[in-house]
């Protein structure tokens, strides 16, 4: 599946819930199923700044395409960071880099969440797309 047929999906599924308690659940179940970080990764080089919860992030890139794993000590910022898996991991640095994460507003969560998650959220995105930045720019470095 592409980038934005995930987040077709993410949105439909969204859409089946029209209070935002139950599309918070949902966010909460997420994070719940989000696969556990090796806790050799939860130290502070993996620490995203800029969260009010505390966000481990991991990339590992295998050449082709990058994976992500992460935690969280907050459940909904668990379930956020699960979303922003679900869409990313698996894919190539540019594919990372060229995403328009629209379905981010498409749910609402960005309007239903505190100022503090909603800054987390970017800082979120913004490493994502940090690491996929460091290693398409290291291949490039080795093509030279």
């Amino acid at each position: 599946m592409t980038i934005n047929e995930v987040q077709d999906n993410i949105i439909d599924e969204f859409s089946l819930f029209d209070d935002w308690m139950d599309k918070y659940n949902l966010l909460i179940d997420m994070g719940k199923n989000l696969p556990v970080i090796d806790p050799k990764f939860k130290v502070k080089d993996y620490l995203i700044e800029g969260c009010q919860s505390k966000v481990w992030l991991y990339p590992e890139y295998d050449g082709q395409v990058i994976t992500f794993s992460a935690d969280s000590d907050a459940i909904i910022t668990r379930g956020i960071v699960a979303l922003l898996i679900k869409v990313l991991t698996n894919r190539t640095p540019e594919e990372i880099i060229g995403s328009e994460l629209y379905f981010i507003d498409r749910i609402g969560l960005k309007q239903n969440l505190s100022p503090t998650r909603s800054n987390g959220l970017l800082a979120m995105v913004r490493q994502m797309k940090l690491y996929a930045l460091a290693y398409k720019s290291r291949d490039a470095g080795h093509r030279i």
